[in-house]
């Protein structure tokens, strides 16, 4: 494995989004790879679930989304902010885009703007919750992904990691408490909303 190999690596594990934006700033290509694989499901989750554009053009949108980001990165005021501000480009690439009436599915259906921004809300929540969960001892991310995101039962968890069955639930709560503790970590930075 190369320097750049193990650079980039230590860069998914270690730069906040303002360290990470700094860099792009600086012309890091890999830092901006890094932001692009960042934020990419975040980008592609808000065209598709808060605003139901079908796959093509949600494509489309998303690929101006970072071209936009990466040609107007410098008026970014705060760095720390890169979340929100690519959110609010999104946001408006896909009104521009059903407006535009390039979407030939605009149903009756369509999310209302405080659906839409109850959508974003869960997405950025559930961004938070994963970087929170990236940040766990493996033992924990397994168990909590196979409760939680599996749907596994005890006894599959059990038998898959080779752990009594009645351990399972108190390894669970220990790693929510941890997990929990990371959020607030997390959420005492954060400006009040």
């Amino acid at each position: 494995m190369g320097i750049d190999a193990v650079e980039a690596m230590s860069m998914r594990v270690e730069l906040s989004d303002a360290e990470l934006v700094g860099r792009c700033r600086q012309g890091d290509h890999e830092a901006w790879n890094e932001l692009v694989e960042r934020f990419s499901r975040y980008v592609y989750a808000i065209t598709i679930q808060a605003f139901r554009l079908p796959e093509h053009d949600a494509e489309d949108v998303f690929q101006e989304v970072f071209t936009r980001a990466y040609e107007h990165l410098h008026k970014l005021r705060d760095d720390e902010a890169v979340r929100p501000w690519l959110a609010q480009l999104t946001r408006r690439l896909c009104i521009d885009r059903l407006r535009a009436g390039s979407t030939d599915e605009l149903a009756d259906d369509s999310l209302e703007a405080p659906e839409r921004e109850d959508a974003i809300e869960r997405l950025d929540e559930s961004l938070a919750v994963h970087e929170a969960l990236a940040t766990l001892p493996e033992s924990c991310k397994e168990i909590l992904d196979r409760f939680f995101a599996r749907d596994e039962s005890y006894r599959t968890i059990s038998e898959a990691l080779e752990i009594p069955t009645g351990t399972i639930a108190s390894r669970i709560s220990r790693c929510l408490t941890k997990l929990r503790i990371e959020m607030e970590g997390r959420n005492e930075g954060a400006p009040a909303s």
